[in-house]
């Protein structure tokens, strides 16, 4: 299996797109609005977060059904429009795919509280619970109805844990990925499928709240193997990407090395976490970038040498906007979104961007816990005040980090609710909308800068291809990364800072050839001052 590598991803949030009915919640009918924007921006394929019918207890990885469309977003017609309209665009579509756990509402998990013996197997169920915590809080097992049994669930308590020893349960998952499959869907994004693996005997396990029992397990790998022979594995032109959970380099160069046949590539998060304080999420610090400066070395060169293959990104639906994490937004918004883009669009592995990332998208700005949906956000305060935080304290915190700083509705134009509904939306637009929004950004920078990122991928080998090596390693501001392919070199330097510096030019690109950078008039000589959010990428001579 090997991966057209030059493919740029745009990852949409189908609730928070385009509303096309009035009643807040955008819809699949939306996004083929959109089509033509999406391929204006230069994209190869759109990675959709879950629309099937869900409870929404964890914003639709709750599924109750894996092979119909809720009604909120629309019908099973308009996803096959949506397919239809992007095929004539050149735009495939990739289906998130839940198969580590169902709703509780699921039929499945419905026919075994019932009492059916071969449904039960379909779960993980035991007389007696380990110590093993859910990531969402709290005991990860909970009463399996009144039979005295309990069941797993590593998060939400209405997500039941599927028992992927047996081969029934692979047999229904590996039938929902063929369904998508033949309904022309490209590609797949397995939410947490390095946890599938859970060894065979269930025991306590007090480090890290039980993780090692069931992450990145070996039998992972074998699971892996058989999906992609059993359907997607089938045919080569297929983009697939498995989200890690607390992973490590060299399961992830198992996980996608091409002569495995398990994935095409993966996602991690390390380099998400360099702005909690002990590791823990709700709190405020600034980002560690000697933390994120290594990780990204660490992965970067330890991928290249093993032949894995990185999925790319700073944003998503589960995350802040990276803008208000790493840049100086009142002062340097567009140089240090552009600096932000190119420091992945220029290295190796498939770049993803997240909806409103390409004309530089901010947090909200919300101003009372009451504009906040998120179940997670919403626990979380609670949590804070019962351990004597103010609510002040509180709510800065909530203000920094919640998933709904991702959530609020695409900013399309300067209009009532940011041309996003004529309703009213089901998350409060962000506060910036008025000047931040896409009719005004396709002639600001970054709108532009990001096509030309797409296209330098498409046109360049190197870009592609290229292998990863660390550059200016010591560094305190800069994150700097030489790609090679075929005998072409070029040298990346990203100014993570607002502080200007000079950089004394190794001699191969001394006089070397510009390729881009967010400022202009740059020329090379041999040395060069890198400005406030720099980003440049310099040919060898």
């Amino acid at each position: 299996m090997t991966i057209d590598k030059s493919k740029v991803l745009y990852q949409i949030y189908p609730k928070s797109y385009k509303d096309t009915t009035g009643n807040g919640v955008g819809d699949l009918r939306g996004i083929i609005e959109k089509i033509p924007y999406l391929s204006e921006l230069g994209i190869d394929m759109v990675w959709l977060n879950p629309f099937y019918p869900s409870p929404q207890r964890d914003n639709g990885y709750d599924v109750s059904d894996y092979k119909a469309v809720n009604p909120e977003f629309g019908t099973m017609a308009d996803f096959e429009e949506l397919i239809r309209v992007g095929q004539e665009y050149k735009i495939d579509f990739m289906l998130d795919m839940v198969l580590n756990h169902c709703s509780t509402e699921h039929e499945w998990f419905q026919k075994a509280l019932a009492g059916d013996s071969y449904y039960q197997d379909f779960f993980i169920l035991r007389d007696q619970p380990t110590d093993w915590l859910s990531k969402f809080g709290g005991n990860a097992w909970a009463p399996f109805g009144d039979t005295g049994k309990y069941y797993l669930h590593l998060f939400d308590v209405t997500q039941a844990d599927l028992n992927w020893r047996n081969p029934n349960v692979r047999e229904e998952l590996f039938k929902v990925v063929n369904f998508w499959r033949d309904k022309g869907v490209k590609g797949f994004r397995f939410d947490v499928i390095n946890l599938i693996g859970k060894d065979q005997v269930l025991t306590d396990c007090p480090i890290n709240d039980g993780k090692p029992a069931y992450t990145d397990r070996p039998i992972t790998h074998d699971y892996l193997k058989m999906m992609n022979q059993a359907s997607f594995g089938q045919d080569d032109s297929f983009i697939t990407v498995g989200e890690m959970s607390s992973t490590t380099i060299e399961n992830c160069i198992l996980y996608t090395a091409p002569e495995r046949e398990e994935l095409s590539m993966a996602f991690n998060f390390h380099h998400l976490k360099v702005d909690y304080q002990d590791g823990q999420k709700w709190t405020i610090m600034d980002f560690d970038f000697i933390a994120l400066r290594d990780l990204f070395h660490s992965w970067g060169e330890g991928m290249s040498a093993g032949n894995g293959w990185n999925a790319l990104f700073y944003n998503n639906h589960d995350q802040p906007r990276a803008l208000n994490r790493f840049v100086d937004v009142e002062n340097f918004r567009n140089e240090g979104a552009t600096m932000l883009a190119a420091s992945i669009h220029l290295s190796r592995g498939t770049p993803y961007i997240y909806m409103g990332e390409e004309i530089g998208m901010l947090d909200p700005q919300y101003h009372s816990m009451s504009d906040y949906v998120d179940i997670e956000s919403l626990n979380a305060y609670q949590i804070m005040l019962d351990e004597g935080k103010t609510p002040d304290e509180a709510f800065r915190i909530i203000q920094a980090k919640s998933r709904d700083n991702s959530r609020t509705p695409m900013q399309w134009d300067a209009s009532q609710h940011a041309g996003f509904t004529s309703g009213q939306p089901w998350l409060k637009v962000g506060k910036s909308y008025k000047e931040i929004n896409v009719e005004n950004e396709k002639n600001g920078k970054i709108f532009p800068f990001y096509q030309t990122l797409i296209r330098l991928r498409k046109e360049m080998p190197l870009i592609a291809e290229g292998s990863y090596k660390a550059a200016f390693k010591d560094s305190e501001q800069v994150y700097a990364f030489e790609r090679e392919f075929e005998g072409q070199k070029m040298l990346v330097l990203n100014n993570f800072y607002a502080e200007e510096l000079t950089i004394e030019l190794p001699r191969d690109y001394q006089h070397g050839q510009l390729l881009i950078s967010n400022y202009e008039d740059q020329s090379i000589s041999d040395s060069l001052i890198l400005k406030a959010y720099q980003s440049i990428a310099i040919l060898a001579r």
